[in-house]
């Protein structure tokens, strides 16, 4: 007879759903004489993994101080679904995945609940917020660190309770095709340059960077005559809604066809262009992965910017230059991100002698993000601690003397 274990998750955005996935995959691979009852905040690959969704985190992907505000009542439709289930369901363990907004809030009520605590994908508080580790160390049972630098950074601020398994993506980028079916497959011609836009994988990433990447297209027609441009839709969000934006910003001196807009290829994309621009997030890791040079951008609405610029405390914005410890990619963050500096990145980019020596740098960079198997090694240190736990009987419920309201 296998044994039972109810384990909650919550993902909240496109990367942290991939994530959560693979790591169900690999829990049940980690414990295959136990019967997994997975449930929470879920996206589609969650979903598809076979986990029960008690919310549906596709309809809370939210980006900035305004639409979180205009969003709350939902928020706190999730917090209530979320904690019902917890109480009924009773999991062993609750595994909250990357956003930190509303996962921070849910490990408290969690904590006070007994409910053992464990943190995959750290919030980057090393970048900006970084009071928010006091939270970390009260609420947080274990913290998975998929960065190299994370747990030094944790240990200098007295918190231990710290595994570095590695990136989920190291070993697990793979183009499904080579370049020249890509170019087959979108009508591109193989032997002339090729610049992958990749604007986000919200909404308001697609309002706020689509517009100043397609910008960047005239100027580069003219300096490359030659240059095709190919605009890379995130999985998660609609195709239409991409086209819209690109049919409202087309410029009459555009070259026929251009740019092309791709969706699901986002890989193939990235491995058959020689440079990309791509909105900070995990996709510049995926180009850095296939060793695609790349310029790193981002936009936010000028309140948010306002409010949450000040925030950040580290040195580089971009994940490949925290790895790095330097500025290897370009950054054009906010103002300075624009279309013709865009265009004026992009250009220097083509240059055959800078683009092989980028590819060189990222392929070192890379290797310090761990072996492949970074999923397997998380399910095993969560395997260890439920058992830990279910061995010490570990008792549950309210705290004596502690609310059990969402965020008090």
């Amino acid at each position: 007879m296998k044994n039972h274990i109810s384990i909650m998750l919550v993902a909240g955005e496109a990367s942290g759903d991939a994530h959560a996935s693979s790591l169900v995959c690999s829990l049940r691979q980690a414990a295959p004489g136990t019967q997994f009852d997975f449930f929470g905040s879920t996206g589609a690959r969650m979903r598809a993994a076979g986990v029960d969704s008690i919310v549906k985190a596709d309809e809370l992907a939210i980006l900035g101080l305004w639409e979180v505000g205009r969003a709350l009542p939902k928020f706190w439709r999730a917090f209530g679904e979320l904690k019902r289930a917890a109480e009924k369901r009773n999991p062993a363990a609750a595994i909250l995945v990357d956003w930190p907004d509303f996962n921070l809030r849910l490990a408290r009520w969690l904590h006070r609940r007994r409910i053992p605590v464990i943190y995959y994908i750290s919030p980057q508080l090393w970048a900006w917020r970084s009071y928010r580790a006091r939270t970390i160390q009260r609420d947080v049972d274990l913290l998975l660190s998929i960065l190299p630098f994370e747990k030094d950074w944790y240990a200098a601020r007295g918190i231990t309770k710290v595994e570095y398994v590695g990136h989920p993506l190291a070993g697990a980028v793979h183009p499904r095709f080579d370049r020249a079916e890509f170019c087959r497959q979108n009508d591109l011609n193989s032997s002339q340059p090729i610049i992958a836009l990749l604007p986000g994988s919200r909404h308001k990433e697609l309002v706020r960077i689509l517009p100043p990447m397609l910008e960047a297209i005239l100027p580069l027609q003219q300096r490359r005559p030659d240059a095709q441009f190919v605009v890379v839709v995130a999985p998660n969000r609609d195709l239409d809604e991409a086209r819209q934006i690109v049919a409202a910003h087309a410029h009459p001196s555009w070259s026929i066809d251009s740019p092309r807009v791709v969706h699901h290829q986002t890989r193939e994309a990235l491995a058959a262009c020689h440079v990309a621009a791509i909105a900070s997030g995990t996709a510049t890791l995926e180009a850095a992965l296939l060793s695609t040079p790349m310029v790193i951008v981002y936009k936010e609405s000028a309140v948010n910017w306002h409010a949450l610029g000040s925030l950040i405390t580290t040195e580089h914005f971009g994940l490949v230059n925290l790895i790095a410890g330097r500025r290897l990619a370009t950054e054009l963050i906010q103002d300075d991100f624009t279309g013709e500096a865009l265009a004026r990145e992009l250009d220097s980019l083509l240059d055959p002698d800078r683009n092989l020596a980028m590819r060189t740098e990222l392929k070192e960079v890379m290797k310090r993000i761990g072996e492949p198997g970074a999923s397997a090694r998380a399910a095993k240190v969560i395997i260890e601690l439920i058992n830990k736990n279910v061995s010490e009987a570990r008792p549950r419920g309210p705290q004596p003397g502690s609310p059990a309201g969402v965020g008090r």
